[in-house]
């Protein structure tokens, strides 16, 4: 598996990659001091040409830096799911997703492209999460939640069943959602509050 980014965040996609079987040979990243990543080279700018029958794995917390890279990267993407995860045989996981330890995603649900589901994130039975979606450690997702594109849920927050969030939301870490948030929303509180409209994508 090769990794598109060497921060911190890597790390633990590199571990994700390694307890379930695979193994990081290379990590692409723009700044051209970096040299290791935990023992792992660091080989520079991303070159197609490079290892390309390797799958890859952008691994970057942020959701747009992560859409932007998927444009120009020519690798086929991977996935990588901790073996202390738990994902139902009856749900899906997309290209390029990343299931941390302790995660949860439960029967029936439907996890787009691009995704970090982070440390203890729980997403309940018949969900569906877009692309490019970040679940914070400790975020609940209850049954039938559905989660727009770009969408960032910050660390344990709470989703009441049935609710929709829009694309490239921002919810605070804490907030719980008992209402339908519309595109574009910064939210905060309990119950969770729209503060401001945030710039497009």
């Amino acid at each position: 598996m090769l990794l598109y980014g060497a921060s911190g965040h890597a790390r633990v996609v590199k571990d994700c990659v390694s307890t379930s079987g695979g193994v990081v040979t290379d990590i692409f990243d723009d700044n051209p001091d970096l040299i290791k990543l935990d023992q792992i080279p660091v080989v520079g700018y991303y070159k197609p040409e490079h290892k390309p029958s390797e799958l890859l794995i952008i691994s970057i917390g942020d959701n747009l830096i992560r859409k932007k890279i998927v444009s120009k990267v020519k690798h086929s993407f991977g996935k990588a799911i901790h073996s202390a995860s738990v994902v139902s045989p009856s749900s899906t996981i997309g290209e390029g997703t990343v299931v941390m330890p302790g995660a949860i995603v439960n029967a029936g649900s439907s996890v787009g492209n691009h995704c970090i589901l982070n440390s203890n994130s729980i997403v309940e039975h018949d969900c569906t999460l877009g692309d490019f979606i970040h679940l914070s450690s400790n975020v609940t997702l209850c049954a039938e939640v559905r989660i727009d594109e770009g969408t960032h849920i910050g660390a344990g927050s709470t989703v009441i069943p049935g609710k929709h969030i829009g694309k490239w939301c921002v919810i605070g870490a804490g907030a719980v959602i008992i209402q339908d948030i519309p595109d574009y929303s910064m939210v905060v509180g309990v119950p969770g509050k729209i503060i401001r409209t945030l710039v497009r994508k």
